[in-house]
Parts: C-alpha cells; structure tokens; sequence
C-alpha cells in the first residue's frame, strides 16, 4: 500500500507522518531531523486509551481480569508488530543503512515503537477517532478474539503477553554452551521476578530460550478468567 493512500489516511499532517516513520538510525546519518521517540512516548497512551476503550465495548460480559490480560497481549511488542504488518508499515519506515541492511524493517522491536509512533501521530492530526480508525484497521479480528490469536505465538511471545499483565519482564541467561561448532548445546535460564524461573535445552541459543519460555509458562499454569 502506498504511503499516500494508506497511512495518511489516519495522519493527515506530513511532517507528523514523516516524524513518526523516523527512526534514530536514520538521523544518525542525516543530523538535525526529528525521530520518532516522543510520538513513541504519546501514542504508547493512546494505544493504550484505544483498545481499553475497543475491548470495554466490545466485550462487555468480560470481567476486569480478562479485559486487562486482552489489552496486555494487544499492547504488547508481538502484539503492536502484528499490527504494523497488517498495515505494511515496515515498508514506510525511514531507517538507517546499517538498521536498514540487518532487517530492521521485519523487526519486531521496530515494528512496535512505529506502530506507538502512528498512533500519537494520528491522534495530534486528527484525534482520538483518528486513532481509533487506525487501530480498528490495523487491529482488525484481533480485538474480538485476543485469546485465539495468543495461541498462535510462540512461547517467548506467549511470556512476553503473559508478564506484560502484572508488569514483570522475562530475562535470558545462558548457563552453559558445549560441544563442536557444528553440534552445540545450550542451556539457557529464563527468570521473572526473584520467584519464577525455568530452564530449557536447545542447539541454537534461540531454541533454548523457547524451551525455556515454555518450561515457566506451564509451571505458571492456564490463564484464569
């Protein structure tokens, strides 16, 4: 989709557009240029504010605990990179040679802050509505089913929407890595607090860190609610 014909359809003012396609990378080689960190910083609450008020309408035999658990999954990196895929929104992104040549268009992390960024820049040129219209587009199906999508993702995902809920954060430590180049074993800790954590085993350091994630998520237990 065409940057003409889609996003500036929620953001109406170009340079707040072109703001919020802005990462650092590329001011770093173009001084002098705003980035997108402050609409970052805005459209983290309006995001928020949107599907709060999306779930709340759409949802209303849910109870407070489910709401939240929705919203946390919805807000959350995978959550908001979802969301900018659906948009194409990595196609519109200004980034730096160097962001741009490790695939920082595909990246979840990237993905997210632009997403927060549209959503303060679309919120500044044309309100709440403005926002809401983006994320109902961007959103889609997933407002009205956040329990089927977390599903799909994989277990470090999974974590990351499940500890987004009480504000806690996953972190990965590898305990040990053995064996030839071509045959390697790793064994990586995944720790939430000073009481959770699990351990999991892989040949890549990224397999580990799922089996991991999928050892802490079943001693959390199922969801309730």
């Amino acid at each position: 989709m065409p940057m003409s014909l889609s996003l500036s359809t929620w953001v109406s003012d170009p340079d707040l557009l072109r703001e919020a396609l802005t990462h650092s990378s590329y001011v770093a080689e173009h001084p002098g240029r705003p980035f997108n960190e402050r609409l970052e910083f805005l459209g983290d609450a309006v995001v928020g504010l949107v599907i709060a008020e999306l779930l709340y309408r759409r949802h209303p035999d849910w109870d407070e605990g489910r709401l939240t658990r929705a919203r946390a999954r919805l807000v959350s990196q995978p959550g908001l990179a979802e969301a900018a895929r659906r948009i194409h929104l990595g196609d519109h992104l200004r980034l730096g040679r160097g962001e741009q040549s490790t695939g920082g268009r595909h990246k979840p992390s990237l993905l997210a802050d632009a997403m927060e960024a549209v959503a303060g820049a679309a919120f500044l040129s044309g309100g709440l509505s403005a926002a809401t219209d983006l994320l109902i587009t961007a959103l889609g199906e997933l407002v009205d089913s956040p329990e089927t999508r977390a599903a799909r993702r994989d277990p470090k995902s999974q974590l990351i929407e499940r500890l987004a809920v009480t504000g806690e954060e996953a972190v990965y430590t590898v305990l040990s890595a053995s064996g030839p180049d071509h045959e390697k074993s790793f064994t990586v800790k995944v720790s939430a607090g000073p009481a959770l954590a699990a351990e999991g085993r892989g040949r890549s350091k990224k397999a580990a860190e799922q089996e991991a994630a999928a050892a802490l998520l079943e001693a959390l237990g199922p969801e309730t609610g």
